[in-house]
């Protein structure tokens, strides 16, 4: 199954244990959730059920993971089970919270989980159905789990895989971000010395949809000629570096590691090393 799907796909798709997710963010989310999301879309919440609250951003950013039983009962509130077939939608082309959505629920061990492709933009233009309101459903049983499945780098791991040239990281955020020319979320501006910027953006076609598995393919074996075989993707907190994530296994390749802390986590911490391009 790919990670991602077309609102037509979606429109035409016939499962019993369909689950469709809204991850749209921003201080209005719940609002514009109610106002309007796809028919029996249940909301989740980056900043509470995605994240765990962090009085201390340098040590471990702005959006780090939850306890991983704490989304063992999110995924129960929700109603979502081992079988279900999980669709996650946000307003960001998949770049703000579906894609660490999508992440988070591969890692916790579901198989059949994928993200609507364009967002509920596209979802719109495909005329599939709308309502507002709370959505009524049952809670499903716990899923017991002791860890997350899939890779993560800690800060440590990142320094000492760049010290040793053993990974090559990739930091997703937007070029002007990475050169340091401005920051607008972080508090200091810069990129984490010998990391490399490949924009998530560019993962996306000029309509905003992902590109072509093959074309994704193509394009990351050639940005990547002969640098180190491992990966770590990185982005500002944890979230955006998802969709990049969500690029590599839509072409194909081996899921790369995740660093949640982010460029949050390392421009806060005492003593690294900034690096700008300016």
């Amino acid at each position: 199954m790919f990670p991602i799907i077309s609102p037509k796909q979606l429109k035409e798709l016939s499962v019993e244990k369909l689950i469709i997710l809204d991850v749209r963010t921003g201080k209005d989310s719940y609002q514009n959730y109610l106002n309007q999301h796809l028919k029996k879309a249940r909301f989740i919440d980056l900043e509470k059920d995605l994240a765990e609250t962090n009085e201390n951003v340098a040590f471990g950013g702005r959006h780090p993971l939850p306890n991983i039983q704490n989304f063992a009962e999110t995924v129960s509130r929700l109603g979502i089970s081992e079988d279900s077939h999980v669709i996650i939608y946000d307003d960001k082309n998949g770049a703000n919270a579906a894609a660490r959505a999508w992440w988070m629920l591969k890692s916790f061990g579901l198989k059949n989980v994928q993200v609507l492709d364009g967002g509920i933009q596209a979802a719109e233009k495909e005329d599939l159905e709308f309502s507002s309101g709370e959505e009524v459903f049952e809670k499903s049983e716990i899923i017991t789990k002791k860890h997350w499945l899939l890779p993560v780098s800690s800060l440590e791991d990142v320094e000492n895989e760049l010290t040793n040239e053993s990974s090559t990281v990739i930091d997703v955020r937007g070029s002007y971000r990475y050169k340091g020319e401005s920051e607008p979320i972080d508090l200091v501006a810069g990129h984490i010395p010998g990391a490399i910027n490949i924009p998530f953006s560019e993962n996306l076609d000029k309509n905003g949809n992902f590109l072509k598995p093959e074309i994704l393919k193509e394009k990351y074996q050639k940005l990547l000629k002969n640098k180190p075989g491992k990966l770590i993707i990185h982005c500002g907190s944890g979230v955006t570096a998802c969709h990049t994530i969500l690029a590599f296994a839509y072409a194909g390749f081996e899921i790369p590691n995740l660093y949640v802390g982010s460029w949050s986590e390392w421009s806060r911490r005492e003593g690294k090393e900034i690096a700008k391009e300016i």
